[in-house]
């Protein structure tokens, strides 16, 4: 079965900038209930329908599929709640790739990275820009981000 193992960080500084070219992506999600996730994105030029399992620690299930961008946009008219829209940005570091998401839309202000690895217990060396890790908190998850929006939290 497909795992997929990643761990989220806050960034803390802006020095990441300036290294590559982002791509925009937009996704919603068809069902974002805590045992499964299904979700509709489109990034750049390519469109994907994705379904996730709950997460264990740092991993879940994840099942995802290449789907025609034209169907994928007629998909995100039946999505949950806002779009989440952001910009992602790949970042070489240490023999691994970072990808770094700049939110749009409700979730702007929001600006995390995020490290997929072979091994929940898998060592990486962070790179300076790197602040708290999140990877637990699920308001920021990508599927919550969709019900709750960052500008509907980031200041209580």
């Amino acid at each position: 079965m497909p795992r997929e193992i990643e761990r989220k960080f806050l960034l803390k500084s802006d020095a990441w900038r300036g290294r590559v070219t982002g791509v925009t992506y937009r996704q919603g999600y068809l069902s974002t209930v805590p045992e499964r996730t299904v979700r509709v994105r489109i990034a750049g030029d390519h469109a994907y329908l994705t379904v996730k399992g709950i997460t264990t620690r740092h991993s879940r299930s994840e099942f995802e599929y290449p789907v025609p961008v034209a169907d994928a946009e007629q998909m995100l008219a039946l999505c949950e709640g806002p779009l989440v829209e952001k910009a992602r940005y790949e970042i070489p570091h240490a023999g691994k790739t970072w990808q770094v998401d700049e939110y749009h839309g409700d979730n702007r202000g929001l600006i995390l990275a995020e490290i997929e690895l072979t091994s929940e217990d898998e060592k990486f060396e962070l790179p300076e820009w790197i602040g708290d890790e999140v990877s637990g908190d699920a308001r920021y998850y990508n599927s919550n981000l969709a019900r709750n929006p960052f500008a509907a939290w980031a200041h209580s």
